[in-house]
């Protein structure tokens, strides 16, 4: 009895060793138990934005879980998701106890994020030119948009936009250039060789290359059409992320920046400018020129060097750049020969040879600004026949000035074609008429000589000067004449006293400027 009695102590003893092995085993070696740790909490139940999602060891292992698990989700498009990760762990101490795999832990957080998506934007890219701002949905649009403002002017569709990172910006900006399909090619083709070549051979590679004969080309040589294109506005691609609401329709996009806008320009006026030219030179109809600019009357308007004047353009949003090799048959004028004389004012001038148009082959390379030429750079000449120029004596002392010949007064009556105020006045306003009370002091507008003073018909008393410019004032209808034929008078001394002589309506002072003996708008001449 004894015996047995032993026995069974001892398959207790070893049943009880067996199972504290299998529980060293399990906590030790099994990675789905949590080991026992007496100084605090060895297992975690995470919730994520309230929701249960498994059991971990470790705070730790929750947050990085979290990371991927918003990483995965933000990975299945290309869009910045936003989402609410609010992550709660309830710890406790166990001496037994079983977690979660982080494979299902983490695609439990995945669920809980998708579903608690806040926000998703999509990866776009903003193209900035000058200050405009458009929004695209990719890089493909962004290349078709500048594509499309190259494309309105190369009709061969031989030059494509390339976008460059732009290798001084800390973010990641791109510029955007123009080359052609060849360009590109030889670019390709160059850096391989580069690679390929080295030491002594590429030394002497580029040695060759600058010692190559220039060779003239004849006329038919020259491979003529646009040679080079590049934007004229300052552009930046940058990556953003936005919402889908932000994008711009890339067919609008491309309407807006291709589409011309009317614009306001200055134009100087140079020497030997006409207003036709102007027009023509400007792209501006002559009629809408004059309509643009007040001091412009008509056509035979005059207009003098370094005035400005107002001109309207019709400009895209981007503008682009183009070279162009042109080939071209014209008349041509040579430059105006000019002989200065000290002598004279620079009002006078004489013509002493008379200009014929020559005649040449031009190949030149002319620059555009859209479709306005800025530039042409003439490379190659051929004349068929020589231009003889005009030879032109002007005066170079300048000219006197002019100043009202009256202090106040209403101006009722401006220079040109009129209603006749009165039986026997003229339908042509030859001057401008000031109406002021009779005895109104007269003054010399410029000094000069008086060449005539007294009872001019129809001007009643009057009073021409001639002055040293050539030109000849007239002052009408006084009352009372203060000087005499042959007199010398100054600039502002007084003359006369208006008055309502000979043909009249009413007490005015009539005043005209004579420029070669016909009369001008005496306005455009007063300071």
């Amino acid at each position: 009895m004894i015996h047995l009695s032993s026995h069974y102590k001892r398959l207790k003893m070893r049943f009880l060793k067996m199972a504290l092995l299998a529980v060293f085993v399990s906590i030790f070696f099994m990675p789905s138990f949590v080991k026992f740790v007496k100084t605090g909490d060895n297992m975690f139940t995470v919730f994520l934005n309230g929701q249960e999602v498994g059991v971990v060891d470790s705070v730790e292992d929750a947050q990085s879980y979290a990371v991927e698990a918003r990483r995965n989700v933000a990975s299945q498009n290309n869009h910045l998701v936003l989402v609410e990760s609010e992550i709660e762990t309830v710890g406790q101490e166990v001496l037994w106890g079983r977690v979660d795999s982080p494979k299902l832990v983490i695609n439990n957080m995945e669920k809980v994020y998708s579903s608690d998506m806040k926000e998703s934007m999509i990866k776009s890219y903003v193209v900035k030119i000058n200050e405009k701002i458009i929004n695209l949905a990719n890089l493909d649009e962004v290349v078709a948009l500048l594509q499309a403002a190259v494309n309105k002017y190369d009709e061969d569709k031989e030059y494509q936009v390339e976008l460059q990172l732009d290798p001084t910006r800390e973010l990641p900006v791109m510029s955007a250039s123009v080359a052609t399909r060849e360009e590109m090619q030889e670019q390709e083709e160059a850096a391989e060789a580069v690679a390929l070549e080295a030491g002594f051979q590429a030394d002497m590679t580029a040695l060759f290359d600058q010692i190559e004969p220039d060779v003239e080309k004849d006329f038919e040589d020259y491979q003529l059409g646009i040679i080079s294109m590049s934007f004229g506005d300052d552009i930046e691609v940058a990556e953003a992320y936005l919402d889908e609401g932000e994008l711009t329709d890339i067919s609008l996009a491309i309407n807006e920046v291709t589409s011309d806008e009317e614009k306001n320009e200055i134009y100087k006026v140079v020497s030997g400018d006409t207003l036709s030219g102007i027009a023509i030179k400007t792209n501006v109809p002559l009629d809408k020129l004059i309509e643009m600019n007040e001091s412009l009357e008509d056509e035979n308007s005059m207009i003098r060097p370094d005035q400005e004047l107002i001109v309207t353009v019709e400009e895209p949003m981007l503008a682009v750049l183009r070279q162009e090799e042109m080939y071209y048959e014209e008349d041509y004028d040579a430059d105006v020969i000019y002989i200065d004389n000290d002598d004279w004012y620079t009002t006078e001038t004489v013509v002493h040879q008379q200009p014929s148009a020559g005649h040449r082959k031009v190949v030149a390379v002319v620059a555009f600004e859209n479709n306005k030429k800025v530039s042409e750079e003439i490379i190659k000449e051929e004349i068929t026949y020589v231009a003889v120029p005009k030879v032109v004596e002007r005066g170079t002392k300048i000219p006197p000035t002019y100043i009202k010949p009256i202090s106040g007064g209403r101006l009722t009556s401006n220079f040109g074609r009129r209603n006749r105020p009165t039986r026997g006045a003229s339908s042509y306003h030859k001057g401008v008429d000031w109406a002021t009370p009779t005895g109104t002091a007269v003054y010399a507008s410029c000094g000069g000589t008086v060449a005539r003073a007294g009872w001019g018909s129809g001007y009643g008393y009057c009073v021409y000067i001639n002055h040293p410019d050539g030109r000849q004032t007239r002052y009408g209808h006084l009352s009372k004449v203060l000087v005499s034929a042959g007199q010398t008078v100054s600039q502002g001394q007084k003359i006369a006293l208006s008055g309502n002589t000979g043909v009249s309506t009413g007490p005015h002072l009539h005043f005209e400027i004579l420029i070669n003996g016909s009369q001008v708008n005496p306005l455009k001449y007063l300071n």
